[in-house]
């Protein structure tokens, strides 16, 4: 089964290819290339690069993926590792590995030289439907995860679900948070069948699994081609995949990125407190809040931490990106697959609704 998705945004055109085990044939296709490429890949898969034979123009940079990674001092390690190898404009930085592969990536080919080619080859759920689409690149601070970072479109992601059968369940769960939300945000119909399939996905059934990937990436496709830089503030605005990551991103930095918490079950909470407060301040039903609560119980995500009641989190709140002129601005629900973006939420229902 093969899928091809074609990424149109203002900055870019891309390709997005989906394809049972074609892992290997394609990144040895990619290495033919006569330019200098360099290969960053998390400790966790190098075993994909096993019997491939690479020539002098290959650099291969091997790096274990966590949030923990994602920081100036491995940023500056790197690119002057990079540097050293005498690239040009025309080299190439292929990513293997999850989300923070990708992240810290793509910050890096976004910068040197002011901008070399970018390739993606994601290794976990997460990062196949969400993080390696879209072009967000980025590193964490103390106040805060992705706050300094670019946008940034990759030049070609190619997606191999088969990598996947090697995953332990907890990084399943995670990238599935994602693939939910897409439909929370956006497709009532897609959410009533991932209830219905779950399943199937977690069982690694083919048709099911590439369906939830390609259906996942076609959503949020939609969006980053109508507002790639998350200017807008309406219906169609980027900011709307942000659906449970105010309060995601402020846990996992409550965490200080220790991988006790994966962002998966970060945002997860998060969209349980977002959708409660739809309940509260919005037209989402609570016979909707509950089948939304149900289904991540179902699926084994998680929906309460004790960590979110922590003063601290209105705090990191309060420092998020996606607000403007001292004011909170979250995502919520109009009702299931019809996100909206609020502004100046109060602050008193947020303390209320997370303890």
């Amino acid at each position: 089964m093969n899928k091809k998705i074609k990424i149109k945004s203002k900055e870019k055109n891309y390709c997005i290819e989906i394809k049972y085990n074609f892992f290997r044939n394609k990144l040895i296709k990619l290495i033919k290339n006569k330019n200098k490429i360099i290969i960053i890949i998390d400790r966790n898969v190098e075993y994909l690069l096993n019997n491939i034979k690479f020539k002098n123009n290959i650099f291969i940079i091997k790096i274990k993926g966590s949030e923990k990674i994602k920081n100036f001092n491995n940023y500056e390690i790197l690119t002057k590792k990079i540097l050293s190898f005498g690239v040009d404009r025309n080299s190439i930085v292929i990513a293997i590995g999850g989300g923070t592969i990708g992240d810290l990536s793509g910050f890096i080919a976004s910068t040197i030289l002011r901008g070399v080619k970018f390739v993606l080859m994601p290794t976990t759920l997460l990062s196949q439907v969400d993080s390696s689409i879209g072009g967000k690149n980025g590193i964490n601070t103390n106040l805060g995860k992705n706050l300094i970072g670019t946008f940034y479109q990759p030049d070609e992601v190619f997606i191999d679900p088969k990598i996947l059968e090697s995953l332990p369940k907890k990084e399943l769960q995670s990238g599935y948070a994602e693939i939910v939300k897409h439909a929370l945000i956006n497709d009532i119909f897609f959410f009533n069948w991932l209830d219905k399939n779950y399943k199937r996905i977690f069982k690694f059934e083919q048709n099911a699994l590439v369906y939830a990937i390609h259906k996942s990436i076609k959503i949020k496709a939609k969006f980053i081609e109508t507002d790639s830089k998350e200017v807008l503030i309406n219906n169609k605005s980027r900011a709307l995949l942000n659906f449970g990551h105010t309060f995601g991103h402020a846990l996992e930095t409550l965490y200080e990125y220790k991988n006790k918490i994966t962002h998966g079950e970060a945002i997860s909470i998060g969209m349980i407190i977002a959708s409660k407060l739809s309940n509260k301040l919005s037209s989402l039903k609570t016979n909707e809040l509950i089948k939304i609560t149900d289904h991540f119980c179902k699926v084994g995500l998680p929906i309460y931490d004790n960590k979110i009641n922590n003063k601290k989190i209105l705090s990191i709140i309060q420092k998020d990106k996606k607000n403007s002129d001292g004011k909170i601005n979250l995502v919520l629900l109009k009702k299931i697959g019809k996100a909206y973006y609020s502004r100046n939420v109060n602050k008193k229902y947020i303390i209320k609704i997370s303890n």
